[in-house]
């Protein structure tokens, strides 16, 4: 704790500027009765902006919505975005598939409640998920697309993406995979812990929803996609490969690479100007994918 309030001192790390943002908690239902709690975030002014879904990392185990707060509050503040930062059931408690069933449980039900959320999907439908979170929102995302989610999702933001179980990297990828090797010992995230978050989510390996990379429909459909990747991660290569997959159907990519950096780097270390740089590139991404929508419009 010494060293938390030391890091806030020293200006290492900042509480996130709330002004003009009203904040709420909220309570989404499951499909099984019961309900997940979530945090809302809308800009003071009554004009409903693009909704933007947020769902935090963690490996299923830890985590909680407001752990992406500085985030959240400039693109609220910045672009008028209404956020909602799911904080889905998690392990050991709750094992697999409930973090994943409730993220799209949550997707429906903000597609249903829009107006109640002060939002305009036809300004924009984001979905965006951080490591665990990321397997989550690349799942719901290829869902959506397989039940015809109305509106349709504008884009998708995977921030350090879980996109495919360590034991499923498919024989024609594992040549261009290297990063379970290269950064088995890796800060942050290894190979060790990667497999301990696992053991307590116990995902199915063959299931697709920790198989977005595999998907059984592919992707042909998939919204713009941005990817913040860390090049010291040993989940690194999901993305590389999901990315170059992307761009080779056409499907509209943006890519952020924060270099020599590890897993989740822009939760931890945000004192370091690439990780400054990189959230920048995030609003960045979130004006294109709504500059994209508004095309289509």
């Amino acid at each position: 704790m010494t060293e938390i309030m030391e890091a806030f001192e020293a200006g290492l790390w900042k509480l996130p500027d709330m002004s003009g943002i009203i904040r709420e908690e909220i309570k989404i239902p499951t499909r099984d009765g019961d309900s997940i709690r979530s945090v809302h975030y809308r800009p003071e002014s009554q004009e409903p902006g693009p909704l933007i879904l947020y769902f935090h990392g963690g490996g299923f185990v830890c985590g909680s919505p407001e752990q992406w707060d500085s985030h959240v509050a400039m693109l609220v503040r910045d672009l008028g975005a209404v956020v909602v930062s799911v904080d889905y059931r998690m392990a050991p408690e709750k094992t697999f598939p409930t973090a994943h069933h409730d993220g799209y449980d949550a997707l429906k039900w903000a597609a249903e409640n829009a107006s109640t959320l002060k939002a305009d999907l036809e300004k924009g439908f984001i979905v965006s998920g951080c490591s665990a979170g990321g397997s989550i929102a690349s799942y719901i995302s290829h869902q959506a697309v397989d039940d015809g989610l109305s509106p349709p999702l504008t884009g998708v933001i995977l921030t350090v993406a879980n996109l495919v179980h360590p034991d499923m990297m498919p024989e024609e990828y594992k040549a261009h995979c290297k990063s379970w090797e290269q950064n088995k010992d890796a800060m942050v995230l290894d190979q060790r812990g990667m497999r301990w978050f696992l053991s307590h989510y116990k995902p199915d390996p063959n299931s697709p929803l920790v198989n977005a990379l595999n998907w059984p429909s592919g992707h042909q459909r998939q919204p713009p996609t941005y990817f913040q990747i860390s090049g010291m991660d040993p989940i690194r290569d999901d993305s590389l490969i999901y990315e170059s997959l992307l761009q080779n159907i056409g499907v509209p990519t943006r890519t952020t690479i924060l270099k020599g950096l590890p897993h989740a780097a822009i939760d931890y270390f945000p004192m370091l100007s690439q990780v400054q740089n990189s959230v920048n590139e995030l609003k960045q991404a979130v004006e294109w994918m709504v500059a994209e929508k508004a095309k289509q419009a």
